[in-house]
This record gives structure tokens, sequence and C-alpha cells, in this order.
């Protein structure tokens, strides 16, 4: 019998998974999971995870699969807390601190670095992207809100990063289904809607007026760890295939256009 995707890409990721690195932060020891490019390495994708789980989440996984063959080095990277075998993150000032000490670990290959993370880890990479000189940003199930309470967002801190973006969500996360993200990150509306703060970002607030958009994806049916049921119209393998396919595609368009707000 033939192995799910899922099953064949777990497998995968074991193989690839070539070196383990710990790093000392501010908040204690970090770990990076390298998964090398099987090809000349281009970028290092860098991933950390939620603040409710790890780096085996589903998504994180398939794409240190895939990505390796397409000339990308993917970094998993646990935070200090996660590592310690703590059960709640800290604060996010704690979570920041921990990926700038990180950071010059994950730019020793000398490639350019896409920074990114899933849920709490998505927050990270929006906010620290301009400061540590981040290539890209790709945002896994973006929290825009906590469940239930819209009028607590979060879009300042995705507005607010001035480098290509990738939000992949799914389209039932109760912490922000795509419907809810601002029109001006689908490139409909050239301003930040009211009542929204951007991130600390001089550079964003430059960017606004020239149209600068983030890209969304939608995983149908997903929820915030892009599970989907199983009266879904797709399986949890389609559902992983849309994420790996779409950062494929947007991590290929990222090397046609020039770096900046314009590109």
């Amino acid at each position: 019998m033939r192995p799910s995707a899922e099953t064949a890409e777990t497998a995968e990721t074991a193989e690839t998974a070539k070196a383990v690195e710990t790093v000392e932060t501010e908040a204690g020891p970090a770990r990076i999971t390298w998964h090398p490019a099987r090809r000349t390495p281009r970028l290092v994708l860098a991933l950390s995870h939620g603040a409710g789980g790890g780096i085996e989440a589903r998504d994180l996984r398939a794409l240190a699969a895939v990505l390796p063959a397409h000339g990308v080095t993917v970094a998993l990277v646990e935070q200090p807390w996660r590592v310690a075998g703590k059960k709640v993150a800290p604060a996010p000032k704690t979570l920041d601190v921990a990926w700038r000490n990180i950071w010059p670990a994950l730019t020793k290959p000398g490639l350019p670095v896409i920074s990114g993370g899933r849920s709490a880890g998505a927050r990270v990479a929006c906010r620290t992207a301009g400061e540590l000189g981040a290539h890209a940003v790709l945002a896994l199930s973006f929290p825009l809100h906590p469940p239930g309470r819209p009028e607590k967002s979060r879009a300042g801190e995705l507005l607010g990063v001035a480098v290509p973006t990738l939000v992949v969500q799914g389209g039932n996360d109760p912490f922000g289904r795509p419907g809810e993200f601002p029109e001006y990150g689908r490139g409909r509306a050239m301003g930040v809607p009211p009542g929204v703060q951007l991130w600390k970002s001089v550079g964003a607030r430059a960017v606004v007026g020239d149209g600068w958009a983030y890209e969304l994806v939608e995983v149908a049916h997903g929820d915030h760890g892009l599970s989907v049921p199983r009266r879904a119209d797709i399986t949890q393998d389609e559902a992983l295939t849309v994420v790996t396919d779409a950062v494929v595609r947007w991590v290929d368009a990222l090397g046609q256009r020039r770096h900046g707000p314009l590109g």
C-alpha cells in the first residue's frame, strides 16, 4: 500500500534533518534543526512554532520536507521556552529578544533569510523583520485577533512589514478568517484601515502610500492548525499541498522581482 503524503513527508523530513544546533539567547538555549537544500542553496527559510506547539506542526514539517528540493534550506527554530520543556510561552517581548539572538545563526550560511513562523511565531517574524533585515516574511496562521475578539486586532503587526509577505490562513481559523484581513493586504485599498496602528516601523509608514501589499492564500476549511474536517471537500494531504505549492511559487517569485515595496 502506498503511504499517505503526510507519512512520506514525515519520513523525508527526518531524512533531510542533517544538523541540530543549539544557540544561546538571553532567554535561554534555543534550538535550530537544519534541513539543507538538496540543490544549489539560494535562500534560508527560518520557521518558528506557535505558543501552543512545537516544530512538529504539520505545516512546518511539510515545508521542511518540500522546500529543500527547490534550493531552500529550511531552519526549524525552537524558542527557549519550548527547549526548556515549559508549557506556556513567555511574553511577546521575550520571544522577540530570543529571535534577535538566534538571527546571526540563521544568516551564517550567507544567504538571504526569509523570516517566518506559525501563529505566535508569525507575529515575531512580522515585528522583527525590518530591524533584522529579513528578505521576506512567511506568516502561517497569523493570529489576527484572539478568538471571538475581532476588536483586539493585531493587523498593525502585519501591515507594518516592509518586505514581501505571504500569509497562509485556514478558511475557518478562529484567530482570523481570510475575509477578516484588511482589504489593504490584497491590493484593493491603498491605506491602513482606521484604528490600526503600524508596528513601530517608519519604513512601513513610508511605503503604505506606494501600495505595498501582502499576499494571502486560503486553505479551505482549515482551522488554526490548518487541519481540515473529514467532511471537507479536500483531504488533509491536499490541504498541505496547498501550503507547500503556495510557498514554492512565492519563493520562486521572490527571485524574479526587485527587493522592495514596489518590486
